[in-house]
């Protein structure tokens, strides 16, 4: 299944799940360290950069910086669809929201700042209608 790219059904489908544990990013020179129950990985010329709850980088050696709250757009949006980010970019800098997007086959994740979730949500509920 390819998911939706209506941005009304997006929008109205949006239920935005919020993780109850707090996550950090870090950067690696080597490899993932073993068990490292990571969300996400994006390999750059500086380094890999690893997301994933605070508690696990910090158990595997890693400065987690943070804390970051992440959120899951439950709606399965399709790769190809157009807005949804843009949407959800705009009502969070709206509240002065940094937001740091990772789009997943099925959903998006947003990562904001751990003391900011419980707006950042609430706005992300508001684009529902």
């Amino acid at each position: 299944m390819g998911g939706e790219t209506d941005p009304d059904r997006l929008l109205s489908g949006l239920a935005p799940r919020l993780d109850p544990e707090p996550h950090g990013f870090a950067v690696i020179d080597g490899e993932v360290p073993t068990g490292l129950a990571w969300v996400a990985l994006v390999r750059e010329d500086e380094g890999l950069t690893v997301i994933a709850p605070q508690a696990a980088l910090a158990r595997a050696g890693l400065d987690p910086g943070g804390p970051w709250a992440r959120i899951t757009l439950t709606v399965h949006s399709a790769l190809e669809a157009v807005g949804l980010t843009a949407a959800v970019s705009a009502a969070l800098a709206e509240g002065g929201i940094p937001a740091n997007m990772i789009a997943g086959f099925h959903h998006d994740q947003i990562l904001v700042p751990w003391e900011q979730r419980v707006d950042a949500l609430s706005r992300l509920k508001a684009l529902r209608g």
